[in-house]
């Protein structure tokens, strides 16, 4: 029997690590931080260490193909796959950031979107029977998909909506936002609720893919929201500690052996949230 493992994405500090923290006193397998700086992921190990808790690191740059396939490699050879896939890493401009927004719509979008769908592109077909994939998406996405056009709210809503239907409605969004052309689309003022309602379409895309592919292998695709949490990346006005806004994801990531949902769905506070 292969030792289990858990693989968290952006987990040198903030949810990330809070995650990691959960997984070490709560699921029974190796535990991966992941960063793309292997100074400060060392670092996290070091403190996770000192607290009593045994956590490993790999070096692993989501907006980098070639990190992540050698991650990839890695898990594959060294465990047969993975049992639990967290991505967690992500982005956001602050409030005040005086960047213009075609900028922002496109870099938000290439780590959070895109680079997202790079890792699930090369690690889900590495998922072993019975994983778990848990995308963190954001409660923003719910509201953003509200703002949007009722004909992009539709194509998003819609169980007919493809990856690459969704990867050139993505496009789409950066394209006309360099053009200050965005809103005239339909699309609402927010990069980064744009690349969640993306995160979270794509976690709902890969569910149905995967029951289809492979119906027998019990595994469990869901997007989440972890809620407003105190990080570099949401200020410290959030209600919730990092250890908080780890519950959700943790919680789908040890769905119990033969469970069957949820599947596919958008998750906060442990519940299925309409979408």
């Amino acid at each position: 029997m292969s030792t289990r493992v858990a693989v968290v994405t952006g987990s040198n500090k903030g949810i990330g690590l809070a995650i990691v923290r959960a997984l070490c006193k709560q699921f029974e397998g190796d535990v991966y931080v992941t960063a793309r700086d292997v100074g400060r992921g060392e670092d996290s190990v070091k403190a996770l260490s000192s607290e009593g808790l045994k956590a490993m690191f790999h070096q692993l740059d989501i907006n980098d193909l070639d990190s992540i396939k050698t991650a990839a490699a890695y898990f594959k050879g060294k465990y047969g796959g993975v049992d639990i896939l967290i991505n967690n890493a992500g982005i956001a401009f602050k409030a005040a950031d005086t960047t213009p927004f075609d900028v922002q719509a496109e870099v938000t979008l290439n780590t959070n979107f895109f680079a997202t769908r790079d890792m699930l592109t090369h690690f889900l077909p590495i998922v072993k029977a019975g994983g778990r994939v848990v995308n963190v998406s954001s409660f923003v996405s719910a509201l953003t998909l509200n703002k949007c056009s009722s004909e992009l709210q539709q194509r998003f809503r819609s169980e007919d909506l493809t990856e690459d239907e969704l990867v050139a409605l993505m496009q789409q969004f950066v394209s006309e936002a360099k053009k200050g052309k965005h809103k005239e689309g339909g699309w609402p003022d927010s990069a980064y609720g744009t690349s969640k309602v993306g995160v979270t379409a794509l976690s709902m895309i890969l569910a149905r893919q995967v029951s289809k592919q492979r119906p027998n292998d019990g595994i469990l695709l869901n997007a989440c929201c972890p809620g407003w949490v105190r990080t570099d990346m949401a200020g410290d006005k959030a209600p919730k500690s990092p250890e908080e806004g780890a519950v959700t994801p943790v919680y789908l990531a040890l769905l119990p052996p033969g469970a069957t949902e949820p599947h596919g769905k958008f998750v906060s506070d442990k519940q299925v949230q309409p979408w």
